[in-house]
């Protein structure tokens, strides 16, 4: 990586969707090329009808392998050759299956080692389906593809605040049901090593949402509370469990590095009230670094060249820094020196930890 610019691999997600338009907007600013190098993963065929219908003069070299893309250009890798039906704003199984198939290809690109980063373009849950019907997050879904049995895990991230959900994508009904310590211990570990790996924080600080509403029932007082306690006995920094009402309302949440919330509504809906700038999906716990663009929807205005690209462009920014984070990580933690004396336990620093950054702040209690 030293000698090359990082290569992005972008699927090009929905073709009936904004995908094209969001990626053509963003190499507009030729600043981009010089920050890395973008393989497409699409059909130059489709490309082209996009590039027509939004009157944008982009230009993009066509290849058949990602190894011969080159740096300073758009590189566009065919990942199919027969035609596809283009009905911008309108989902469909042709879109659908375009979408997956591009995807399909880039996963099959990364598990060769072929780019360091991929950019999963604007596509439909719906189209990440299983055969038993139940949509699966695109975090699943890739994991599954990367043969993760854990999965991925998605954060969600801005400038004020990080998080992610034990239940991802999961009805209310079958989220409250799965709460376990297996599930909540499992899913905090991912996050704060992906904080400490992908974002390159030192001590991270992750904060428990509570499932209940006082932060007082079964779940919190049988499996939350004993979990936190021996998560922090690991030097995994977890605080709570927070009522969601008080951690937001209070703006607790600005003395937190990371968010676990037990449902997606219960933090991601806060972090989008909240939060003014662009937030990206990071996919973690995946052995290649990914990121989704947050779109509110992939198909409005489709082909009207009215969609706002920064979302892609933070994206992208986002997936770059994540491959340099993980190289930085990875290459301070090789060959460590041997330790030389029997070190003391020593309690200090939990106790730095257990000091709230601004002010002091306890769960709730009855």
């Amino acid at each position: 990586m030293e000698n090359r610019k990082i290569r992005i691999a972008i699927t090009h997600g929905e073709t009936n969707g904004i995908g094209y338009e969001l990626i053509f907007k963003t190499f507009a600013e030729t600043e981009m090329l010089e920050m890395c190098t973008p393989i497409i993963y699409g059909s130059p065929k489709v490309a082209a009808y996009h590039r027509k219908a939004l009157d944008i003069p982009a230009n993009f070299s066509i290849i058949s392998r990602a190894e011969d893309a080159q740096d300073g250009r758009i590189n566009l890798l065919t990942c199919f050759d027969e035609e596809v039906k283009v009905d911008l704003s309108l989902p469909t199984e042709e879109s659908s299956k375009a979408a997956v198939k591009a995807l399909e290809r880039a996963i099959e690109d990364g598990r060769k080692g072929l780019y360091d980063a991929l950019v999963v373009g604007p596509t439909a849950a719906t189209s990440l389906s299983s055969g038993n019907g139940h949509t699966e997050s695109i975090a699943d879904y890739l994991g599954r593809k990367f043969d993760n049995k854990d999965g991925g895990l998605t954060i969600f991230n801005s400038y004020k605040m990080r998080v992610a959900s034990a239940n991802e994508s999961v009805d209310m009904k079958k989220a409250i049901g799965n709460i376990s310590r297996n599930l909540i211990e499992k899913k905090a570990t991912t996050m704060y090593n992906a904080l400490k790996r992908d974002l390159l924080l030192s001590n991270p600080r992750m904060a428990l949402l509570a499932l209940n509403p006082t932060a007082n029932g079964e779940e919190e007082t049988a499996i939350m509370k004993p979990l936190v306690d021996e998560l922090k006995e690991k030097g995994i920094m977890v605080f709570g469990p927070y009522s969601a009402e008080q951690f937001f309302g209070m703006g607790y949440y600005e003395s937190f590095d990371g968010i676990l919330a037990m449902y997606d509504d219960q933090g991601i809906i806060p972090m989008k009230m909240l939060n003014t700038d662009t937030a990206t999906r990071l996919i973690t716990g995946l052995p290649v670094a990914c990121t989704v663009p947050e779109v509110d929807e992939v198909f409005a205005n489709a082909g009207r060249n009215m969609a706002d690209e920064s979302c892609m462009r933070q994206a992208i920014y986002n997936a770059i820094d994540m491959v340099r984070n993980r190289a930085t990580y990875d290459e301070s933690r090789r060959n460590p020196l041997p330790k030389l004396f029997h070190e003391k336990k020593d309690d200090s620093e939990k106790v730095r930890f257990a000091v709230q950054k601004n002010k002091e702040i306890k769960p709730t209690e009855e």
